[in-house]
């Protein structure tokens, strides 16, 4: 619940929307924020510590309160007047401030994720129940989960032919900035706010968070490493990446803007191609995800639930030594040992780490995509959900479950020098297993379920 709540010396007698924040932390190219302010109204701008987001990782909270901490200053700077941050179930919270406010609509980016969904219909009716509105507004995606579709209306299983019809549905311009939207936040006319919540104690050294530090990231890689980046994406010793990953999580920047500049500085070259075909990946885990939430945790493909894994106690065993980068393979190792360091791991040692763990442990892949939500600063429901499922075959991957990775031919092809083996794993390590025998039992086991 709420600890201070809402306050008043006198009563409003004026217009006032309520923009509730949540995977949307800036400013800048914000379509719910506009239309808050679009007729007139102070917006007040809310986010609520949700009970539910105890079960996200320490990495990921304590990013998201550094990203509040800057929106909070940038409103600050913008209108005199702080976010107002209430603690508790946003069912009865966000009516509340309603109600308090005398406000009759209440904002919001959309959100497609399982529990968003049920969450804002929850508190669609607790408003609609007292005349009052939850309006949704644009979302964290260039194209809007449910928009792209085969001819016949069926959603797609596989990026292809998704990433050629994503394109060809296009996305809008980014939103001019907010302009005249009046902002009155915590400390303006007796509005009260409970405090940030709590960062957590992380050893991860996290990036610089909020909306500034995303868009200078962004054109440091723009005018920068996007030009070799479609030679050196898989070299993870490489800074060639752009490492915004946890600004889309948390929406200090929005896809539609890195578009827009991507097309504005050279529409058409092979680097902007791949790059925006990464940004396509995350679009369509998002679609996927909300056509079929039960993939969250659930294999896409349900024939794949027979195979067999191993879960006994020398599972756990085997998992704390992936978990601990002590495989003694040595890209496994520095990639765990970076997530572990910096709540980041390359996307090419991300797939390496999870066919192990799945190839060469046979494990479940879900014990591996939890790992990586409790350790990974841009943990992100869809897109880590999915990839663990490529990784092991059961997802959207067009390829069989029978490609597995050799973690050492791996290592020689992208990391030829072994600089980013060196820097996280400067001791050897005995390897665990041998790849070939745990490659012919991977495939052993999925023969046994196709017999």
């Amino acid at each position: 619940m709420c600890g201070c709540g809402i306050g008043y010396n006198h009563v409003v007698a004026v217009h006032r929307a309520i923009l509730w924040f949540r995977r949307d932390l800036r400013l800048g190219d914000h379509p719910a924020l506009l239309a808050a302010g679009a007729d007139g109204a102070e917006v007040v701008p809310v986010f609520v510590v949700d009970p539910a987001f105890a079960a996200s990782g320490a990495p990921r909270l304590a990013h998201l309160h550094d990203c509040l901490a800057e929106l909070d200053a940038d409103l600050l700077e913008r209108s005199g007047g702080g976010l107002v941050v209430l603690h508790g179930d946003p069912v009865e919270v966000i009516p509340r401030l309603a109600a308090e406010l005398g406000a009759d609509t209440v904002f919001v980016s959309r959100d497609y994720a399982p529990y968003g969904r049920r969450r804002d219909a929850a508190v669609a009716e607790a408003l609609r129940a007292n005349g009052r509105t939850l309006h949704g507004v644009g979302s964290p995606y260039a194209v809007t989960p449910g928009s792209v579709r085969k001819d016949d209306g069926d959603p797609y299983a596989v990026f292809t032919p998704f990433s050629k019809r994503w394109r060809q549905h296009g996305w809008d311009v980014p939103y001019e900035s907010p302009g005249d939207v009046l902002l009155v936040g915590a400390g303006s006319d007796g509005i009260e706010s409970d405090p940030l919540p709590e960062r957590p104690d992380v050893d991860a050294e996290l990036p610089p968070a909020g909306e500034q530090a995303a868009l200078d990231r962004w054109r440091g890689f723009l005018h920068g490493a996007l030009g070799d980046y479609a030679d050196d994406r898989d070299r993870p010793a490489l800074d060639g990446t752009s490492r915004l990953s946890p600004a889309l999580k948390w929406g200090t920047v929005h896809p539609r803007t890195l578009l827009a500049d991507l097309d504005a500085s050279g529409a058409g070259s092979t680097a902007h191609t791949v790059f925006s075909s990464e940004l396509a990946w995350r679009e369509f885990y998002a679609d996927v995800l909300f056509e079929q939430p039960r993939t969250a945790w659930e294999n896409l493909n349900p024939k794949m639930d027979a195979m067999p894994v191993d879960t006994d106690a020398g599972a756990r065993h085997r998992f704390d030594r992936w978990a601990a980068g002590e495989t003694g393979f040595g890209i496994v190792d520095a990639g765990m040992r970076q997530l572990l360091a910096t709540g980041w791991m390359h996307n090419r040692v991300r797939m390496i780490v999870a066919s192990f763990l799945v190839k060469d442990l046979h494990l479940p892949w879900q014990w591996g995509a939890d790992w990586f939500l409790r350790h990974l600063v841009d943990g992100d429901l869809a897109s880590n959900n999915h990839g663990w499922q490529w990784a092991a075959g059961t997802g959207t991957d067009a390829a069989p479950y029978f490609r597995v990775f050799n973690p050492t031919l791996q290592e020689e092809r992208y990391d030829p020098d072994g600089t980013y083996v060196e820097h996280w794993v400067p001791e050897p390590v005995e390897p665990m297993l041998d790849h070939k025998v745990e490659r012919d039992d991977a495939l052993r086991r999925l023969k046994s379920i196709q017999s």
